[in-house]
């Protein structure tokens, strides 16, 4: 059962009110997919928990003032949305549902994942840096050139900090 609307009212507009798109059904994610085919697109799993409230929410709010952004801010609602989040789940294959989480989605396919473990203990600011890096890395000019290590570490060519461990 979804939470009611007039709980999360509020934390959907901490994303609507700074532009991001708000995705409610499965139509609307297949059409954000569609549309962001050929660009990036950022792609926000929200959630009640404190940890979207104090880190995730405000990390994307900041990681805004970039010079360097994606083409699209689009976001889902855990608990809430529940068949748009089924569906951007789904188009995420081999990603672990997590929430809040979120995703650098390049050409159509996640090239960078934040995932709730890598929100819930640390700081809006460093998720913020994290989100900048990875938009410099893959939405600037030299798109996709650098990776990380196999071994999942990040390397020096990374688009996130040294502490950070991803599953991609």
């Amino acid at each position: 059962m979804p939470y009611p609307e007039p709980l999360v009212a509020p934390m959907r507009a901490e994303l609507t009110a700074v532009g991001v798109h708000e995705l409610r059904t499965a139509e609307e994610v297949d059409q954000a997919f569609e549309a962001g085919s050929d660009k990036t697109m950022l792609l926000i799993v929200n959630s009640v928990c404190g940890c979207a409230a104090a880190m995730a929410r405000p990390a994307v709010r900041m990681s805004m003032q970039a010079e360097q952004l994606p083409d699209m801010f689009t976001t889902v609602f855990a608990g809430q949305d529940m068949e748009a989040t089924a569906r951007a789940r789904e188009l995420l294959a081999g990603l672990p549902p997590s929430s809040p989480s979120m995703f650098l989605i390049q050409n159509g396919e996640p090239v960078f994942a934040l995932e709730r473990r890598h929100i819930e203990s640390r700081s809006a600011s460093a998720i913020a840096t994290d989100l900048v890096n990875a938009y410099n890395h893959f939405c600037g000019s030299n798109e996709g050139q650098a990776h990380a290590a196999d071994d999942g570490t990040a390397s020096d060519s990374s688009p996130v900090s040294p502490t950070f461990r991803s599953i991609m």
